[in-house]
């Protein structure tokens, strides 16, 4: 074989090697850019979504209530120096097992159901905080259905505003890295979200 037709061979190969190296190297990074949008989306619709909205939820039916069973100087019963009256306690009881602890037991079962799509190495605080929560407004209910009213609240208290913070943060975070990984950048900042 002549010299320039072993140079145009291995060319020829040479070419044909970098092309298939090119394509193997940008499918594997379609897929690994596909499988994080496959993880993202999960994280969303079952974990960060569903808890988002929750706590949203939670957060605008309690201040209806606490606006409605407001004192003269605007505060709810239970953050007031007088105590709250049996009325007061009897509509709390109502509100309670009818939305806030449903509600709350829903972000628990979120929480634990679907730990493995957390962002984070470990179970932050803040949701450990929640499900200790929950299970003491579960102690306090079960007192309610045997009509023992001594106590009205969790023994552990709410991390309404942790909570609040860590869901809308982790909500918008990932809702940002799935418009990035579909190629639209700017669509959360347009939008107001």
């Amino acid at each position: 074989m002549e010299p320039g037709a072993v140079l145009t061979v291995s060319a020829t190969i040479g070419l044909a090697f970098v092309g298939y190296l090119a394509t193997y190297l940008n499918g594997l990074r379609l897929a690994q850019r596909q499988a994080r949008l496959t993880r993202v989306n999960l994280q969303l619709s079952e974990l960060y979504g569903p808890l988002f909205a929750l706590m949203e939820t939670n957060g605008r039916v309690y201040d209806t209530f606490a606006e409605k069973y407001a004192r003269p100087d605007g505060r709810d019963p239970f953050r007031h120096e007088i105590p709250p009256t049996e009325q007061e306690l009897a509509e709390w009881r109502l509100w309670a097992t009818t939305v806030f602890i449903p509600n709350i037991q829903a972000m628990r079962d979120v929480v634990v159901g679907k730990a493995d799509l957390l962002i984070e190495e470990e179970m932050p605080p803040v949701l450990l905080q929640l499900c200790a929560h929950v299970a003491g407004y579960e102690v306090t209910a079960a007192r309610w259905e045997e009509a023992r009213y001594e106590e009205h609240l969790s023994l552990i208290a709410f991390p309404g505003r942790e909570l609040k913070q860590y869901t809308r943060e982790q909500f918008i975070r990932l809702k940002g890295e799935q418009a990035k990984l579909l190629g639209r950048r700017g669509v959360l900042r347009r939008r107001g979200g």
